[in-house]
């Protein structure tokens, strides 16, 4: 063996000699002589990557950022939900600023004068307060005979018309959605008794004389006689009568006053129908869907949200309007009587039994809205 390696050893000296020799006559480079030596450190090189990766990583220590500072972590962008809120919170700012001003101390002070006895002019603020507990309401609830009465007229009625005013608005909405020659005309038209109902209006109407008289004069020579009422005598003899057809023919002697009071449902509806795309009808009708289908599928479960708007929005202007027999025995009590404190009990009981109403329906309809992004 000894003998074996001595003469390998030999030739590997005879090798490099020959190398030095033919480097020194110059024709062969430094890049040859490097790539002659690399085949010494082929073992070296075997190695796995991933070991010479922890070597590396264990010898050579952390090099420092420019500056000796860590990158600060980049703000995350704000994500379109988030600036539609903003944009939400931005457009009811005003009205939370002129709410929480001018009503929250007004709110304040109707809630103690409603556990009060008030008496005008014996202070020099304009009125002092006596404490009296629950004597308002009691009062109201017990002893006076016309606020119970008027008040549960007015939320029977407001139910009665709930569904006619939504049915009314959907339908015509859906008609209005419609492309037809002067769609805006028409569209207008519906609007008109909006402005009509309003409170300038109104006020005009019942302090005009001229009016008030054309309005006597068509109330006399006009017929007696109502078309509805005729047709349920008529019913009433074959023995068909009842319920629902009182409900109904009820529901058309008073047309006049849900068509008015459906303007801004209708507004409402109608910006909701537009917003459904219109690819979604064209693929449910690739798909076969009727028109039929295609609204109990499409459009009703797009517009639901908007049926729960309407819902509120009707039930708080049933209940504020001009011809309330609440409102009217509330504010007969407050400027004619001059009792401040049973007129605010009458107004919070009714303003509890307002919410009442919206929390329980708001409750029940919610389970059936269809919300989609």
């Amino acid at each position: 063996m000894s003998d074996g390696n001595n003469v390998q050893g030999n030739e590997e000296k005879d090798v490099l000699k020959t190398i030095e020799s033919i480097k020194a006559s110059g024709s062969l480079t430094d890049i040859d002589l490097d790539g002659a030596k690399k085949g010494e450190d082929v073992k070296s090189e075997a190695k796995p990557q991933s070991a010479k990766a922890s070597e590396a990583g264990a010898s050579s220590p952390s090099v420092p950022k420019k500056g000796g500072k860590e990158k600060k972590p980049k703000k995350r962008k704000m994500t379109l939900m988030t600036k539609n809120a903003i944009a939400g919170y931005l457009f009811i700012l005003p009205f939370i600023i002129g709410f929480v001003v001018f009503m929250v101390y007004p709110l304040i002070e109707s809630l103690r004068m409603s556990f009060s006895d008030v008496n005008i002019g014996d202070s020099i603020g304009g009125f002092s307060m006596k404490w009296i507990g629950l004597e308002n309401y009691n009062k109201a609830l017990r002893v006076d005979p016309i606020f119970v009465r008027a008040l549960t007229e007015e939320v029977r009625g407001m139910l009665l018309d709930l569904p006619a005013t939504l049915i009314f608005s959907f339908f015509i909405a859906l008609l209005l959605n419609q492309s037809f020659k002067a769609r805006g005309f028409v569209r207008a038209i519906f609007f008109l008794p909006v402005i009509l109902s309003s409170g300038v209006i109104v006020g005009l109407e019942l302090n005009n004389a001229l009016v008030q008289g054309v309005k006597d004069a068509m109330q006399e020579n006009a017929n007696t006689t109502s078309i509805t009422a005729v047709l349920e005598r008529i019913f009433e003899g074959a023995g068909v009568g009842g319920g629902m057809f009182n409900y109904i023919f009820g529901l058309i002697d008073h047309v006049y006053d849900i068509a008015i009071a459906s303007g801004i449902q209708i507004i409402i509806f109608l910006s909701a129908l537009q917003t459904i795309s219109v690819s979604m009808y064209e693929a449910a009708k690739i798909e076969g869907c009727t028109a039929w289908e295609s609204f109990w599928k499409i459009t009703l479960p797009m517009v639901s949200s908007m049926i729960l708007v309407n819902i509120i929005y009707t039930i708080v202007d049933f209940f504020v309007r001009s011809d309330n027999a609440v409102m009217t025995k509330i504010s007969d009590t407050m400027i004619d009587m001059i009792d401040y404190g049973f007129s605010s009990s009458m107004a919070w009981i009714y303003f509890v039994v307002c919410m009442l109403i919206i929390g329980i329906l708001t409750a029940i309809i919610s389970r059936l809205v269809y919300y989609y992004e």
